[in-house]
């Protein structure tokens, strides 16, 4: 996938707008971020569920890890973007969507 598919598939997701922090492009709900693109790197970060990120980990291991220290047990993970397809960053951007958009928000999209 590349970096503009990201901003494709995050700003389709209701109320998602594209920010940017640490010189990096990122995607908000409510205000918060729920993903931020590495465009050098081609990876996205993604702000996820501990259960989701969990299960995306073990899923996928060669795609998602986990940052390092208190941001990774917090459920910020790593999305290596040149070896993921379309459906699998569709559904990590609506876990990250959902984990981040106020509740009401989240409750009308279901």
């Amino acid at each position: 996938m590349l970096p503009e598919d990201v901003r494709i598939l995050a700003l389709m997701l209701p109320e998602a707008v594209a920010g940017a922090h640490s010189g990096n492009p990122d995607f908000r709900v409510g205000g918060r971020v729920f993903a931020t693109l590495w465009v050098e790197e081609a990876r996205v970060v993604l702000r996820l569920a501990p259960d989701d990120q969990a299960a995306l980990c073990e899923a996928e291991p060669d795609l998602f890890t986990p940052l390092d220290g208190a941001w990774g047990r917090r459920g910020w993970t790593n999305l290596d973007l040149d070896l993921c397809e379309e459906e699998t960053l569709r559904t990590a951007l609506l876990a990250a969507w959902r984990m981040t958009a106020p509740p009401d928000l989240s409750a009308a999209y279901d």
